[in-house]
Formats: structure tokens, sequence, C-alpha cells
């Protein structure tokens, strides 16, 4: 009966785990999600990005950043800065405005939403009279005017967002000096643009929708000047003395008037179509910037013709005879000029063009010739083909690390050398304390390697493997080249490109030795590649070799894709990783598992339909398992037949339940009343009598060797442990299938002297069947001081201790539904934990990671991380596989954000919230990766003169919600972060975006929690308070 019984509690161990385990979502890494609105703050050179979720992000140099979120949840359409301020007012498509501050709070610098205000219409008044559609904050920071599709202008006083409504400028007021028959053809619509001039706060001006620009007096409330344009309004901009300003329309002209002080009606100076004469597109927003050289910078959104390039998005920049149409691959959203702000300077002098595009940011230089762009330290466009699978690498040696890089920036020479211009804030995180690489495969066959070391997610280096096969393209074309008379003169510039030139290319499985520098990349088609590191460019042969994995079975054909067609002789790869060999599997289906050895040069390979190994040091393959179940039809019909698949196990399950429905009503028909009653209560003492036999255990069936899938590889794991006898120890390679089933093979690998000498033999050695035959999911081999066995090579490098070999080894076999210990060599059950019989949840992913405690240094120990089907963390102690603590995290609905999860060696983890953000979070207290920076915070006085209060340091944790700290699970983690998931996890748009990337079926968007404040939501550099 000792079994039954639940342990003690054990104060020691409570306060230990408190030193080593705490739960905390600490940055989100990537590029917003659907993003709607952008400004920017040249006195603070600080960024904000808007959401069509109510997300509002400040980036400032790397490592500076802020979040908050709008409790309606609704598209933020505008986000304008105070001048001179450390604030800022943001719009949402509810007609709401919203006031955001920098402030110091509890010794941290956040982002705090002070008040909020929707502008109201008198009783009866439709609502176009008060809805916003420009916002002007004006210089003396105790206003904002705000136009409205009446034509009206409301002012009102910052920061109480009271109405002044004695300060109203009317469409009546403004039309008094208009002529007549100016008036009569058009009306003033609604407010396009508000511009304050830039030498004289009191006077402001107006743009209407039809055509009609005024220059209002403020001080004396009246027009001075009115400019009637011909042709629909889009967009104004001041030129820096105020002399002259330019306008730009809805047919892609743009007109240039000047502003004198006489009373003569103005006429334009200058009205071009820069692309025309054919019917353009609108230009939406324009710049006319002032050099030393004379020559200006013209820059505006749009303008193309509208028959053959109305499909562009296009931002144009003209200087001189230099002229350039950067053309971007996502619609362009926003943009801004960073240039000279000092009041002081006479000039322009633009230097950089910041491009908010749907899928990605843009920066292009503008001091260095050819107008090249800058590599963004941040906002990486992560799914700029989409994301299919992740692998992380902890505590990179510096010698690879330098050899990526190195081959990186070789990669990088097209960009600028700029300093990011950005750069607002100042980053005071300490240095990571180890180089980690966070490698994401994608659909298009390339492989990214991003600096996963700290709190800004950087491209180190792209691999593409595309070269190794034949496609459509040729990666030789360029799309950028163009002749000298080409016009428009259109320039591809971004990296996103979501369409793929043949989806079998998609990488599906990564694994890299950070000790040899060995990587292997496995496919959607069948095909391994292993490559090896080379700082040069080299040309030669890559090395086929096929692995049949049906073995000649009669009765079986493979109704999916065809495998890649390979490139014929000597292929030239640039610097970086070069694949010197192919495994073709055979069939072509998916491959579901990978691992490497790289100290016995040995390569394992897993599909639908078996495993196999190969030796990459004497390229030959040395043996293949067929798992495939006699039943199991719908293994070789391939990912593009599973519709039929579906609608069989539809039928079959109506079937059943037609079959179940008939049953019971033999069995009740027979008899009479009091024996269906008799039945029943037997039925219900039988069921009382179990519930007390198993009070907190679950009735989990086993399940059917005919279940479809069966023979899926699901991991495959390399040990040098004890499998025929206790006296010697040899390699070994161990998988485990989505059966149940998992197969050890004895590996005989020749000394180092003989190692091309002699071949690699195998023998299948053991083969254990679940009895439950739920998927396997993870395969662990304990040595004798129950510590997992070393990583290839780590030993050597003496970067751990050798295993044990003295004592016995154990055998850790997880499934889905429960985790399992055997002894070894007899494979004989030493204990089990039954997740599913007393969660109700399955096993999703697994790893062993290793807490350290931050109290000492002296302490740290090996769990395993668990991630369950219902979003759930939880830490499980080994080797005697106790439940240490749990943790909410990923909603349970959020099937792409549990299938895109990864952790790291060291307790933390990474999983998408979106196609374009991994969340990073943290289990550990010693392992924490978090912004924490200085922000210089003016402080205006009575006397309006600006002064700068002491630097901030951000030190608050990013805990949103569902991970505040160690230990706080209950309802109101569940509760609090319903808004974010409003936003984010109803979009099924979104939904399907995902699902087409990630394997098997994958749901909506993971919760991410965030704690309330008392007006919206005030995260310290994206951290909830």
């Amino acid at each position: 009966m000792r079994r039954f019984l639940r342990p003690g509690h054990d104060p020691v161990r409570e306060r230990l785990k408190r030193d080593l385990f705490q739960f905390n979502k600490t940055v989100e890494h990537g590029f917003p999600h659907q993003p709607s609105a952008l400004g920017y703050s040249p006195f603070l050179r600080l960024m904000a990005i808007g959401t069509r979720s109510g997300a509002i992000k400040l980036y400032g140099a790397p490592g500076v950043e802020f979040m908050g979120l709008h409790e309606e949840n609704n598209t933020v359409m505008q986000i304008h800065f105070i001048p001179d301020q450390c604030q800022l007012v943001t719009l949402l498509d509810d007609n709401s405005l919203h006031l955001w501050s920098l402030k110091q709070h509890g010794g941290a610098s956040e982002l705090r939403e002070e008040h909020r205000f929707t502008l109201k219409g008198p009783p009866g008044s439709p609502p176009s009279a008060t809805q916003a559609t420009a916002v002007l904050p004006h210089s003396s920071r105790e206003v904002l005017y705000l136009g409205t599709e009446s034509g009206n202008i409301f002012v009102v006083e910052l920061p109480s967002f009271r109405v002044l409504e004695d300060r109203t400028i009317t469409s009546e007021a403004v039309l008094q000096r208009v002529p007549d028959d100016y008036c009569n053809r058009r009306s003033c619509e609604l407010v396009e643009a508000l511009r304050e001039h830039p030498k004289n706060p009191d006077q402001i001006l107006i743009g209407y929708s039809r055509g009609l620009i005024v220059l209002w007096d403020l001080q004396n409330n009246k027009a001075t000047h009115h400019f009637l344009g011909s042709q629909q309004l889009e967009n104004l901009y001041w030129q820096r003395d105020g002399s002259k300003f330019i306008s730009c329309h809805y047919d892609g002209s743009y007109t240039q008037w000047p502003v004198s002080s006489d009373n003569r009606q103005p006429e334009p100076l200058e009205n071009l179509v820069p692309y025309g004469p054919f019917p353009c597109k609108a230009i939406s927003k324009i710049y006319w910037q002032t050099t030393k050289n004379g020559l200006p910078y013209i820059i505006f959104q749009g303008g193309m013709p509208r028959a053959s390039y109305g499909d562009r998005h296009s931002i144009s920049v003209v200087h001189g005879s230099q002229q350039t149409a950067f053309d971007f691959t996502s619609r362009v959203i926003d943009f801004f000029i960073i240039f000279s702000s000092e009041p002081t300077a006479e000039f322009d002098d633009p230097s950089a063009m910041v491009v908010l595009a749907e899928e990605e940011l843009v920066v292009i230089d503008l001091k260095t010739a050819g107008w090249p762009a800058v590599h963004p330290p941040y906002l990486a466009s992560l799914h700029c083909s989409a994301i299919t699978c992740s692998h992380h690498v902890s505590n990179i040696p510096l010698k690879l690390w330098e050899r990526i890089i190195s081959a990186g920036s070789k990669q990088n020479i097209h960009y600028s050398n700029m300093p990011w211009p950005i750069d607002g804030g100042t980053n005071i995180a300490p240095d990571p304390p180890q180089r980690d690489l966070l490698l994401t495969g994608h659909e298009d066959g390339t492989v990214r390697f991003w600096d996963a070391s700290g709190v800004c997610l950087h491209l180190l280096y792209k691999l593409s493997t595309v070269r190794v096969f034949l496609t459509d393209a040729d990666p030789n074309d360029n799309m950028n080249t163009l002749g000298e008379d080409e016009w428009p003169p259109l320039r591809k510039v971004g990296t996103f490109d979501p369409y793929s030139d043949d989806p079998r290319l998609g990488i599906q499985k990564i694994y890299l030795c950070k000790y040899s520098g060995y990587l292997a990349v496995a496919g959607t088609a069948g095909q391994v590649l292993v490559m090896e590191l080379n700082d040069e460019d080299a040309e030669h042969v890559v090395d086929h070799a096929e692995a049949d994995l049906l073995q000649d079975q009669e009765g079986y054909r493979w109704k999916g894709h065809e495998k890649l067609k390979t490139r014929d002789g000597p292929v030239r790869f640039e610097a970086g990783f070069q694949p010197f060999v192919l495994v073709q599997c055979q069939p072509p289906a998916v491959v579901t598992s990978l691992a490497l050895h790289s100290e016995w040069k040995l390569v394992a390979f897993g599909t639908s339909h078996g495993f196999g190994l190969f030796d990459h040091q004497q390229k030959r393959l040395v043996f293949v398992k067929c798992t495939l179940h006699p039943s199991d039809q719908l293994a070789l019909e391939g990912p593009l037949s599973r519709v039929k698949s579906l609608k069989k196990s539809l039928r079959q399950s109506f079937r059943r339940i037609r079959r179940s429905r008939v049953s019971s009503r033999k069995r009740r028909g027979g008899g009479n009343a009091s024996e269906v009653q008799e039945a029943n209560a037997k039925f219900d003492q039988d069921a009382l009598q179990e519930m007390e036999l198993a009070p907190v255990q679950r009735k989990i069936e086993a399940r059917s060797a005919e279940d479809s899938f069966t023979g899926f590889v699901r991991t495959l794991y390399f040990a040098d442990t004890f499998l025929r006898d206790s006296s010697r120890h040899c390699p070994s390679l161990w998988a485990g299938t989505n059966g149940g089933t998992v197969y050890a093979f004895c590996l005989r690998v020749p000394p180092a002297e003989r190692r091309m000498d002699e071949p690699v033999r195998a023998e299948q050695a053991k083969e254990i069947q679940l009895m439950h035959r739920a998927p396997v999911v993870g395969i662990l081999v304990l040595d004798g001081r129950s510590t997992p066995l070393p990583e290839p090579l780590e030993v050597a490098h003496d970067l751990s201790k050798s295993p044990d070999m003295q004592g016995s080894h154990q055998l850790l076999v997880v499934s889905e539904e429960q985790f399992k210990v055997f002894t070894l060599p007899k494979v004989s059950s030493k204990l089990k934990l039954k997740l599913t019989a007393l969660e109700g949840c399955r096993v999703r992913k697994v790893t062993v990671a290793n807490f350290g405690s931050c109290k000492t240094d002296d302490y740290s120990e090996n769990d395993l991380a668990v991630l369950t089907n219902l979003g759930d963390i939880q830490i499980i102690s080994l080797p005697f596989l106790k439940l240490q603590i749990r943790y909410p995290c990923i909603r349970k609905e959020d099937v792409s954000g549990i299938a895109s999860c990864v952790f790291t060696k060291y307790g933390q983890g990474f999983y998408l919230i979106s196609p374009s953000e991994f969340e990073r979070f943290s289990l550990s207290t010693k392992w924490l990766v978090e912004p924490r920076c200085i922000v210089d915070m003016p402080e205006v006085t009575s006397n309006n003169h600006v002064h700068n209060k002491s630097g901030m340091e951000n030190t608050a944790r990013k805990s949103r919600g569902s991970g505040r700290s160690s230990g706080d699970y209950g309802e109101d983690e569940r509760k609090s972060g319903r808004l974010m998931e409003h936003a984010l996890l109803n979009d099924e748009k979104v939904l399907k975006e995902i699902q087409s990337t990630l394997e098997g079926g994958r749901g909506s968007y993971a919760e991410r929690n965030l704690a309330r404040s008392p007006l919206g939501h005030g995260l310290s550099n994206g951290g909830a308070d």
C-alpha cells in the first residue's frame, strides 16, 4: 500500500524549489503581428509601433523596448509623440484617444496609460461629426487639435483631455473668405491633414479632402490664406523655413505652394505628376528635405502608374538626377525620415528613411551612395519565409561562433555600415553569460542562425539548401536587375518573401553539433543533408545515397510527392555550412526525427515508414528498419491525401456510434423495467468500487495496433550504455514510434585508426512495446549517478564529467501518456509516472534542463521540462519522476504555439505567438534574459522649460499574467490574459497562416497574459508591473 501514500510536505525541498524554479515571460522576439500605425520622436529618438490587436511597442537603441496594451484591443490608427515630452497619444478605430507616459514607478521606467477620452458631439449628431481623422499635438504641449470627418477641428486640453469648446474651428468659419464659385463646387468634407507652422506656432495648416488648404491664425481665430487645390488631397508637409509647403494628391501629383505675408490669393509654384502622364495611384505621404548642397530630397509614397504598376508597394526617393522607387513585398503601413531636429539647424540633411511595411521594418541609408539598406538589430522578419521548425543550441564555443559570424558577414556586404539610427535610451543589461543560437528552418529550404543570447534576436547567418537541388527558379536570378532606361526605377528591398519555389524544400528537422561543427538538416521530401563548416567558398560534388525504408516490401505503393531532383556534377557553395552528403529516404516522406553523433560520425533519420542509420565518414548506409504496420496505408498517401483520410475516420466514427447504439438497444430490449434498474444499480456499484480503488486515476484505454501512423518514428537517440550485458557497454541507437514501440540497436563502431577500413555494424538488441501504445516522444539514458549521458564530444572538450560506467544504467521512456524508467540491460520496469491518468493531459515536448540555484553557485540539478497539450509546463525530477511545479504557459487552444515550442538546456524556451513572433520564457531563477535600460526622462516645469531628469533604470521583470512568479497558479492566472487573448486568438486568418507551416493540425495564437493597470496596461519594457 506504500505506493498509494502521498509524500509528506518537505519544507527544505520547498525552499530549494523556490531557489531553482520561477516562471517568467520575458521578451518577445521578432516582428509585431499586423502592425497598423507608426510614430517617431526626434526628441527621444524612440519609435512606436501600434498593432491591430491594440498593442503599442516602443523601440530605441538595441535592448531598449517598452510595451503597452489598450484595454479595448481595437486597432491603433495613429500614434503621435507630444513634442519634447516622454508622452504620446494614440488614436484607435473606436475613435478613442489615449495618453501614454514613460514614467518612473517603483524604481523602474515604464510605459503607462494616463488618460483616455472619446470625443462626443451634441445629442442627435451623426458619428461623423466627431470621428477624428487627423491629430496634431501642438508644440506648446498644452493642447491637441483634432480634425474630424465633419470638417470641424476640436481643441482638447492636455493632459486632462478637456474639450475647449470656445476654440473649436468650424468649417463655416473656414469657408467665410473662400471664393463663391469654389465653395459651390466643393465643400470642406473631412480634415485630411493638420500641420503646425515650423517657425510660427500660432499658425496651423489645415488640409481638407476635397483639395482646400487653409492657413489658420490661432491667435486671431481666422483664416489668413486659402490655397485652392483642384485635386483630392492626401497629405501636407512644411518646408523647414516655413516659406513653402507641399501637398500630395489622389491623382499621383504633388504641388508646391508659397506662403507670403500679403493678402494675394496664393498660386501653386509647381504641380508635378512624377510617374505621369498616364493615370497614377495616389501619393499618400510626402517629405521635402533641404540639404546643404541645395538639391532637396523629395520622398513620397505611392504615385505609381495605375495600369502597369498599381499593385506595387513603393516609396520613391528623388535627389537631383537620382531617383529610386523602393519596391516592398508587403503593404507599406507608414514611414518617417530621420533628419536634423536641432531648431538652430538651417537644413534638414536627412540621414535615414524608416519604413514600416506589413511584414517587416526596412531602414534605408540616405547618406551613402546608392542608398543601401541598414541591417536591423531587432524587429527581425522571422517569417520572411514561413517557419517550419526550430532548434536551440546553448553555450556555443567562441571559435564556432566567430566562424558563423564571419560567414554571415560575407552575406551582408550589400548592407550599409551606418550605425542604427533609432538609438534612444541606453541598454544597461549585463552582457549575456553565454552565446546561444536559435536555428529556424523555413519553407523555402533555408536555415537561419539567430543570436539568441540577449534581448535582441539578431540574424547572424543564413544557410540555403536550394543549390543541391534542381528547382524551377535559378538561384542566380536577380530580381533587382534593371536596365539603365527602366521606368519607373523600381528596386526591390526587404527580406520578406512568402513564396517558396517548391514546398518539398521545407526544412523539418535540424541538429547542430557545436563541438565538431557538423550540421544535419532534413526536409519535407525525405532529404537528409549532412554539412560541415568551411570558411571559404568551395565547389565540390555532393555524394548521394538512397535509403529504401520499405525494403522492397510488396503491396506498398507511395502516393505522395516525388523526391527532389539533384544537380549533377560539382556545385559551388558560399562560405559557411556546406553539404557533403545527401541521404534520400524512399518513399520521400517528411523526415520526422533526426539525430547526429559527431564522435561516431553517424546520422540517424526517421520517417512515417521507418528509420535508418548512415555513416557520413565512409558515406555508407549502415541499416534501415521498416516500422510500417500492415494496415497503415495512410502513411503511404503523403500529406496531400489527408482529406480522404479525414473522411474515412469520420465515417468510421459514425459507424462506431451507430454500433454502440444498436448493441445498447439489444441489451435493454430483452428485459423489463425492473431488470434494467437492477442492471443500472449494479453498474453504479461497480463504478463506485473502481473509483474507490483508484481515486485519482482516469481510465486510459490501450490504443489499437491498427491505428494509423503507428510506424511514425517520433524520436531517435544515441547512447553509450549497457545493452547486451552488465559488464560491457557499447554504442547504441534507440528509436521510438507513434505506436509505443522502442527499438534498440547495438552498434559496433571501429576504433579511430581503422575507422575508414572497417564498416560500422548494427544489430537489433531490444524491442520494447508499451502496453498503452501511446506515442514515444522522448528517450533518455541515465548513468550510474542517475545523470543524463553527456552530449557527443562534451567530455572530450572538458565541459562535462565522464559518465559513470560502474553503476547500473537506467532507461527513461517518455510517451504522450506516461514516464517509465527501466533498468539496463535487463529492461525491467522500475518506476513510472502516469501523467494522463493523473492529470488528464498528454506530453507534447520534453527535454532535460539544468537548473541552478539563485542563492549559491555550488548547487544545480537536472530535471525534465515538459510541455503538455494543455499548454502547461511541468518540471519533473530525475530519476524519481516527482512533479516539482507546474506553470500555465500557452493556451490549450493554441496548438500551433505548443507545436512550435523549443526548450533550452538551461531552463528557457521559445514558442510562436504569431507567424512572425517568438515569445521567450524562463523557468529558472538563474537564467533570465529580459530588457533593462535607462531612458532620459524630461521634466517640464511651470515655465515650460525642459530639464533632464536622472536616467531611470528599467529593471522590472516582464511577467505577463500567467508568468508572474514561481508557483502563482490559479484562477487569476487564467483570467488575467483575457484582453490579449481576445486580441490575438480569435483570428481565423492567423490560424490558417500557422497551420500551413507547422506539422500536424495547428491552431490559434498563444496567450499573452498581461496584468492590468488602473487604465489599460502599463508594462515596463514589455513587462507588466
